[in-house]
C-alpha cells in the first residue's frame, strides 16, 4: 500500500512539474530585461495608424478588415487606445477604447454601431477574442511591468538574432494566459515572438512580429503583427500601412464619447 502511495505522489510530481511555470530565482534578471524594454519605449507621446487586418480561418480563407488606430502615451498609468473599424460596411462605426492601468484592472469598452450602444467589457471577459480574430481584448493592452511577473529563463538566437527568452506571468487573476514566454532581441529590445500558455499550461498561441522600421530615431515599432491559434488552425494578421507620430492627441480623443463620434 505504501508503494502503491508513494508511486501515486511521485507521479502527481511529475504531473505539477510539467505544467507549472518555473519560478527559479534568476537574480532579477527577468524583471531588468523588462525594465530597460519599457524605459527603451517612453517619451512616444502619441500616435495615429492605418491597418489592415487579415483574419483566416482553418482552411485558409481570408477576410479583411480596414481599421484606424489612436494611441496615447500617459504618464504614471498605462497607455489609452482607440481601434476604429472602417471597412467592409458590416463593422463600419464599431469602436474600441481601452484605458490601460498599472495598479488596477484596464477599462475597455465596444461601441456597436448597429444598436448605437456603448458596451463596457467586464475583466473576466477579457480573455475573450477582439472582433472574431485570434487578438484576445487582454492583448489590446499596453505593456505594462505591473502586469506580470517576469523570470529570465535563457538567452537564444531566434533566426539569427540574440534574444533574451523571458517568462511573463499574469498578476490578473482574469486573464485567459497561465504564462507566456517572449523572445526580445538583446540589442535594441524589440520583442520579436511571444508563446501564449492557456490555463491548463498548453500552449495556445504564438505571436509573431516583423517588419520593424525605427520612428523619431528611437522607437522600434513592428509593421507586421501575426497571431497563430495552434488549437483551432485560426490566425490573424495585423498590416500596419501607415504610422504617425505628434499627431497632437490629448485625453479628450479617449473618452467614452470618442466612441460614437470615431467615424
Amino acid at each position: 500500500m505504501n508503494i502503491k502511495v508513494s508511486m501515486l505522489g511521485v507521479i502527481l510530481c511529475c504531473a505539477m512539474a510539467a505544467v507549472a511555470p518555473s519560478y527559479a530565482d534568476d537574480g532579477g534578471k527577468g524583471l531588468a530585461i523588462a525594465k530597460e524594454r519599457k524605459l527603451r519605449d517612453e517619451g512616444w507621446k502619441d500616435s495615429d495608424a492605418k491597418t489592415t487586418m487579415v483574419l483566416r480561418n482553418s482552411q485558409g480563407e481570408e477576410n479583411t478588415r480596414e481599421i484606424r488606430t489612436l494611441n496615447l502615451e500617459v504618464a504614471n498609468d498605462g497607455d489609452k487606445g482607440l481601434t476604429i473599424f472602417d471597412e467592409p460596411k458590416d463593422v463600419r462605426g464599431t469602436a474600441f477604447l481601452n484605458h490601460s492601468h498599472t495598479g488596477a484592472p484596464d477599462d475597455q469598452w465596444l461601441y456597436l454601431p448597429s444598436v448605437k450602444r456603448v458596451k463596457r467589457i467586464a475583466s473576466r471577459n477579457k480573455s475573450g477574442p477582439f472582433m472574431g480574430s485570434e487578438f484576445a481584448y487582454e492583448d489590446l493592452s499596453s505593456f505594462e511591468l505591473e502586469k506580470f511577473k517576469f523570470q529570465w529563463l535563457r538567452d537564444e538566437s531566434l533566426q539569427g538574432v540574440n534574444c533574451f527568452v523571458i517568462e511573463q506571468v499574469p498578476t490578473d487573476e482574469f486573464s485567459g494566459y497561465s504564462r507566456s514566454i517572449a523572445w526580445v532581441d538583446q540589442t535594441d529590445y524589440k520583442v520579436l515572438k511571444i508563446e501564449f500558455y492557456d490555463k491548463k499550461a498548453t500552449l495556445l498561441k504564438t505571436l509573431t512580429m516583423a517588419d520593424y522600421q525605427q520612428y523619431l530615431g528611437k522607437y522600434w515599432r513592428p509593421l507586421k503583427l501575426s497571431m497563430v491559434n495552434h488549437q483551432t488552425g485560426k490566425s490573424t494578421d495585423l498590416l500596419i500601412r501607415e504610422l504617425q507620430f505628434g499627431k497632437g492627441r490629448t485625453d479628450a480623443d479617449f473618452d467614452t464619447n470618442a466612441l460614437q463620434r470615431s467615424r
